[in-house]
């Protein structure tokens, strides 16, 4: 079925500030999307009721006197913005005909997201329009990042977010607000504030009704704005825009909002007390507005006349969307985990000569070597500047590249993570260092739940380096020493490098820079300056997302990575020397997406595997890799399995400890013996 007409009004889709001049013609324009939003979202409560509308419905009536103004006052070709699930009014004007919002709500083979994403979590990222997750004090990051591009691309774009009271709570909101005023970065704060969070009112959220005097504790300009006024509200709306873009500094509006229903369908909303629905429905923006233009303004005929056309139109869209097939699963549904595409760069040979380097010296030559020749390229994290990072893999580079290049972060990896999504989604490609693998567990839900995910849900790509200094043996103890490949590879759409030789690691990080999805790159700590190999411009470095064969035998088939891939290595070499028993060893160097040819063409010759990491035993990246080739090889292997790996306990401090706690060579020569009788 074709796509049904708009009405003309809806072209209109800007505020300008000479527009302001004529309130008569500005406010109508805002009743037409106000009233839209309204009766879209009340037909999808209908359908939900109906059983067509998937999953549930959050809708935003008495919300559309905030976010339909500023939707109309940004400016679409450069701002970015992410709605919530209150802001169904922005989401319309921002892009998308209204079939296809109809056909996302019901997830059928219209929908912009290939049904994948929930109702209410989707926008237009190709546009700057960032789909929410249900983590809502998570967004904002992505927005401070989305600008932060826009700004370096010499674009004078604003950043708009919106998070309701309750999100206000949460440390990703303060980790955002202190990172932006650090930055100078350009982004409207936008509270929503209807009084409840789900179900839990203010009083027993916040020890001040007003928040919009967080604004001051971050050096902040913060202001509080009731919304019924559509008229006062857009002026406002446009004079924090334009004062942010201007000043090139953050602002936070707390908006007093309504909520005319409960949270989402499924929420009566028996808890709010009858004084305050009568208050809100006397609040209403919608009907003040109508009210106004109606009595006031003498334009009564033409806003039946354009309820009526609208109402129209939307049955319209609705059936036209309800013509549409079911989504069937299809093979791109696992084929879309990843992006398939990365960008190739023709790396110039600097020194086309052989370098002797510790891996650490190898990774910074790889950063050098993407900063100098991708200008998209910029290095993220805590210490990495004048410092040089804790293990110094960053130094010297802050001085040949500058702040802009080579940005150091406060102590807030949430939301430094999260701006460093945003940058990716809009053309950056952004390489961010932890100081230790171990505090990335703070990013779990940007990394995890929306970097991870991104692509499968939007089709965006999130060309995304994660530099994580990991493992033991230092006598760091428990919170600087952690393995932690198997906690994120249990979450699809992330790749992971973890090379074992200063060649491996250079070649590691121009692959996983070049690559269109986030990669984890696991950079073991004791290996930064343990041995130094040659490393030179290697052609061939995408090689680095399969397994390198390290040594040949046919005495069993050994796979590791990382340190354990040097101890494992000793040993084989002490066994060959001492029992003439010759072993394969393979170094895994990519932990996703897994290739186990070769692995299996060995195992099928040998009969018998062994797997070493540092990992613990118990959920550990190991039995992935044993369950992974047992299962296709089963009826070949003559003996079962070895997994060598670290004990069940939190990694202990004192070195006697930490040693009896992690495999080491002469654990590894001694159980490789027992498990082939030697």
């Amino acid at each position: 079925m074709a796509l049904p007409s708009p009405p003309s009004w809806l072209t209109e889709t800007n505020l300008r500030e000479g527009d302001l001049n004529d309130a008569r013609s500005f406010l109508l324009r805002c009743y037409t999307w106000m009233h839209l939003a309204r009766v879209t979202d009340n037909r999808l409560l209908e359908l939900f009721r109906q059983g067509l509308v998937k999953g549930t419905v959050a809708g935003g009536q008495g919300n559309e006197g905030l976010v339909v103004p500023i939707a109309l006052l940004a400016d679409k070709e450069i701002d970015v913005v992410s709605f919530t699930h209150r802001g169904l009014g922005g989401k319309l004007i921002w892009s998308l005909p209204l079939r296809d919002h109809v056909c996302h709500y019901l997830a059928n083979a219209g929908s912009p997201t290939k049904a994948r994403e929930g109702n209410v979590h989707y926008g237009d990222p190709a546009n700057r329009s960032y789909p929410m997750i249900s983590h809502l004090g998570a967004m904002p990051g992505n927005v401070l990042g989305g600008v932060a591009s826009q700004r370096q691309l010499g674009r004078k774009a604003v950043g708009i977010t919106f998070f309701g009271d309750g999100a206000s709570s949460t440390g990703d909101i303060h980790e955002c607000m202190n990172l932006a005023t650090l930055l100078r970065l350009p982004v409207l704060f936008i509270i929503e504030n209807n009084e409840y969070a789900y179900s839990t009112p203010v009083r027993e959220q916040f020890s001040t009704p007003d928040l919009a005097r967080r604004a001051a504790g971050y050096g902040m300009e913060g202001i509080v704005l009731d919304i019924e006024d559509t008229e006062k509200t857009t002026r406002v709306l446009a004079e924090s825009l334009a004062k942010v873009r201007r000043s090139c500094f953050p602002m936070v509006i707390e908006a007093r909002c309504l909520r005319l229903r409960g949270h989402a369908a499924y929420d009566t909303g028996h808890y709010i007390p009858a004084e305050k629905l009568a208050e809100w429905d006397r609040r209403d923006a919608l009907a003040h507005l109508k009210k106004r233009l109606v009595e006031k303004e003498g334009l009564g005929e033409e806003v039946e006349k354009r309820d009526r056309a609208l109402g129209e139109y939307l049955e319209q869209s609705i059936q036209a969307a309800l013509a549409e097939p079911e989504r069937e699963p299809g093979p791109d549904l696992a084929n879309d985990v990843f992006a398939t595409t990365r960008k190739t760069v023709k790396w110039k040979p600097q020194n086309p000569e052989e370098e002797t380097l510790t891996m650490a010296q190898a990774l910074q030559r790889a950063h050098r070597k993407i900063l100098r020749e991708a200008p998209e390229s910029l290095v993220i994290g805590q210490d990495i500047a004048e410092y040089g990072g804790p293990f110094k893999v960053t130094e010297h580079l802050f001085e040949e590249f500058g702040r802009t290049r080579v940005l150091n972060t406060p102590v807030a990896e949430s939301a430094t993570t999260a701006m460093a999504i945003g940058l990716a989604l809009n053309g950056h490609r952004p390489i961010v260092e932890y100081q230790f693998a171990d505090f990335v567990t703070e990013a779990c839900t940007q990394i995890m739940l929306n970097a991870a995910t991104y692509h499968f849900r939007s089709g965006a790509r999130i060309p995304l380096v994660l530099r994580l200094p990991c493992g033991g043996g230092l006598t760091f103890g428990s919170f600087h020493s952690q393995e932690l490949e198997s906690l994120f590879l249990h979450m699809p759409g992330l790749k992971a490098l973890y090379p074992s030789t200063p060649q491996d690691a250079f070649n590691a990080l121009l692959a996983a820079w070049e690559d269109d999805n986030p990669v984890l790159l696991f950079e073991h700590k004791g290996l930064y300056r343990k041995t130094k190999g040659p490393v030179r411009i290697d052609t061939d470095f995408q090689d680095v997302w399969k397994p390198r064969q390290v040594r040949s035998g046919d005495r069993a088939t050994l796979v590791s990575y990382g340190e354990m891939l040097v101890e494992a290595d000793h040993a084989c070499a002490w066994l060959e020397e001492e029992y003439d028993c010759a072993l394969d060893l393979f170094d895994l160097r990519a932990l996703s997406p897994l290739d186990l040819t070769a692995v299996g063409e060995s195992l099928r010759q040998t009969r018998r595997l062994a797997v070493i990491t540092e990992g613990r035993r118990t959920g550990g990246f190991a039995g992935e890799l044993v369950s992974r080739l047992v299962e296709t090889h089963f009826f070949e292997l003559e003996a079962p399995p070895l997994r060598i790996a670290s004990a069940d306990t939190p990694v202990p401090f004192a070195p006697a400890l930490e040693a009896a706690y992690r495999p080491s060579r002469e654990t590894i020569t001694e159980q490789l013996m027992q498990w082939l009788e030697l």
